[in-house]
């Protein structure tokens, strides 16, 4: 029997599941190495936490690692139930508020180590978590997909810490009651872009008007296991900023509100790093809310110890 001590909060309406203790021993090398052997080696540890029967499709994790920057106070490998993922900007929101309600975390500053970056948060005293991405960009402008059934659909292909396809979502309806054909469209956006030379992109983000008050835009994101993200997604926000930043549509500082699907939302701004490359730091800001604490039991014996796996894994990161 092995245990698992995990902390749950919701970012947004978007669940982390952050693993303090019992998880595997990675080593101690870079933290991209060792989200490299956590995936090749320990898939059954991810899977076992956040797909069923402990956790759902929608569930994200972060294993709580030492830091390989000597400047970093921790690392945080992000995975979900297909794979690991670069960075995750919800999920780090969700991190820092769970340290805080665990005692090992006061406000102030915090720079944490991944597998695509350092990241520098900061926990505010009205519970709000500032997060300070890694490097963005748009790589590619105005990529059209030709997609069975519906067409062809042009945007933007942009890193925000996870690789995004980033379109107007024209005369679709941005709401919950539109999820099933939402999910089905991006999917199919997805398939029709990998198979067109575009195979780093796992995330497909529809953009919309906002029904929030004071929000410029609401979007639908699709996340790699076919879960659509609750929040408004940071990862994603994050190339959002890149491609207005790109476009002369958003001026650095100037605050951009991202609504999510489910009606929570981001506030995020942006510094230029390089005007030639169109590289940007970019900041975003929420709030997350601990829900539960609990203990994973890994019994060998039960037949879905290791979880119920319902899509492929995913490719290794790129």
């Amino acid at each position: 029997m092995r245990n698992i001590r995990v902390i749950d909060s919701h970012t947004g309406g978007e669940p982390t599941r952050l693993v303090m203790s019992g998880g595997p021993d990675l080593g101690d090398g870079e933290l991209s190495e060792r989200a490299r052997v956590f995936r090749e080696n320990f898939d059954a540890y991810r899977s076992a936490i956040v797909n069923e029967p402990r956790g759902s499709d929608v569930m994200v994790g972060a294993l709580l690692v030492p830091p390989s920057r000597p400047d970093c106070q921790l690392g945080v490998i992000f995975f979900n139930n297909v794979g690991v993922l670069g960075m995750c900007g919800h999920g780090t929101v969700g991190v820092v508020a769970s340290l805080a309600h665990a005692g090992q975390l006061k406000t102030g500053a915090l720079r944490i180590d991944t597998p695509v970056g350092a990241v520098d948060a900061r926990l505010h005293d009205n519970g709000e978590v500032e997060v300070a991405n890694v490097p963005s960009y748009r790589k590619s402008r105005a990529v059209t997909a030709d997609v069975p059934g519906h067409g062809p659909v042009t945007g933007d292909v942009a890193w925000g810490g996870n690789w995004f396809f980033l379109a107007d979502g024209g005369d679709r309806a941005i709401e919950l009651s539109q999820v099933d054909a939402l999910t089905e469209f991006t999917w199919r956006i997805r398939q029709a872009l990998n198979a067109q030379g575009h195979p780093e992109v796992d995330h497909v983000e529809l953009f919309g008007p906002p029904r929030l008050a004071g929000a410029d835009s609401r979007n639908f994101v699709l996340c790699p296991g076919k879960a659509y993200d609750r929040s408004p997604c940071g990862t994603g926000t994050s190339a959002k900023l890149a491609c207005l930043a790109a476009d002369g549509k958003l001026a650095e500082g100037e605050e951009w509100v991202q609504e999510g699907i489910v009606g929570s939302h981001f506030r995020g701004r942006f510094r230029w790093i390089d005007h030639s490359t169109g590289t940007i730091a970019p900041t975003i800001v929420g709030r997350a809310w601990v829900i539960s604490e609990s203990t994973l039991l890994l019994d060998p014996a039960d037949p879905y110890c290791w979880g119920i796996r319902t899509q492929e894994r995913r490719k290794p990161l790129e």
